[in-house]
Formats: C-alpha cells, structure tokens, sequence
C-alpha cells in the first residue's frame, strides 16, 4: 500500500512538472519570467561596468541604476544577488574608502564620515569603517598637511601681519579637511614656528 501511494504520488508530480514545462513554453511562467530575466542581465551587465571603474556602495549603485531608467524592483533584486557573491559589500567599501582617503588625502573622520553618509552607508559600517582611525593617526596627517603647508614659506615673515597671514592658511588647510578650528590652529602655530626656525638658522 505504501509503495503503490508513493508510487502514485511520484507519477502526479511528474504529471504537473510536464505540465508546468508545456505551460512555460506555451505561455511563460511566474517562476521563470523571461523579460524580467533579460532585463535583470542587462542591469547586471551595466552595473558590473560600474563596479569596473570603482567600488561602490549598494545606494550608489542604485542610483546610477534608476537614471539609467531600469526597472526598480528588477534593481534590487540584481543588487541583492550582487551582495551575495560580494560584488556589492557596504561594509568592504566603508572601510576601503576611509583607510585609502585618510591616508591619501589626509582627510578628517568628520569629513569621512560625511561622504560616506552621502554614499548612503549605514552608520553601524560607518563607525567600524572610522574606527581604523586612532586619535595619533588623526593627529601625525593633521601634522604632516601642516608641514607640507608651511615648507611653502620661502622667507621669514617680516611682521606680524605677514606671519598671521601664513597661519590663517595653514589652518584653512586643515579647516578644509575636516579639523575643527581650536585643532588646526595648535598643529598649525607649531608647523610655522618649525619653518620659521628653520629658515632663520638656514639664512645664519
């Protein structure tokens, strides 16, 4: 009796499953959607030329997608497959984009921060992509644009109006990379002094 049921059973599943496939060729299905399924290649042949330029975030990503006017929900899915395989990882790219910016371009935790909430990371990847950031790290870039801001001094300033001048500079420098002001204008004051000594034992 067992046998002849499962046996039945066998037999209707492979009646539907002959039947499902007639269907398909016949009409499309709902589990396999040919237009959807050549409009989600497209999408992913699109956003993998994207990704071949640089990484992105998964909002990014989206947009660059959605002006492109595909279909949305078509979009998600594509980005969701994308995240499975690793394509598109939010958290890799929080901390890829704050460890190279902060190194290369001497950029603050603030103003990281900042980009990476335009580029529609979640602040959990936010924090733990900063995180690689000490306060020394912060402080030896901020020192090091300083340096490179004061080198610039050729000669000696010769009032004190000149010598604010140079200073006012040196601080916008790290005021455009994100250093809060009462910051900036400590690291700053001790680059200047540096050069300024060094020019004065230079021309003795």
């Amino acid at each position: 009796m067992t046998n002849d049921f499962y046996s039945v059973t066998q037999q209707e599943k492979l009646a539907r499953a002959q039947q499902a496939l007639t269907d398909y060729l016949e009409h499309g299905s709902d589990l396999f959607d040919p237009v959807a399924e050549k409009g989600k290649q497209e999408i992913r042949r699109r956003a993998l030329l994207l990704l071949e330029q640089r990484g992105r975030s998964r909002s990014e990503l989206r947009d660059r997608l959605l002006r492109l006017e595909f279909d949305s929900t078509l979009i998600e899915d594509v980005l969701d497959d994308f995240a499975e395989c690793k394509l598109v990882d939010d958290a890799l790219f929080a901390s890829e984009w704050v460890r190279q910016r902060h190194q290369r371009s001497g950029k603050s935790r603030v103003v990281l921060d900042r980009e990476l909430k335009s580029k529609g990371i979640a602040t959990n990847y936010r924090e733990a992509a900063l995180a690689q950031i000490s306060e020394e790290d912060e402080a030896e870039v901020a020192k090091r644009i300083a340096a490179k801001k004061a080198n610039s001094i050729k000669e000696v300033p010769h009032d004190l109006q000149q010598r604010n001048k140079h200073l006012r500079r040196i601080v916008g420098m790290l005021a455009r990379r994100g250093f809060s002001e009462a910051y900036s204008y400590a690291i700053a004051q001790a680059a200047l002094d540096d050069r300024i000594n060094l020019l004065e034992n230079t021309s003795n």
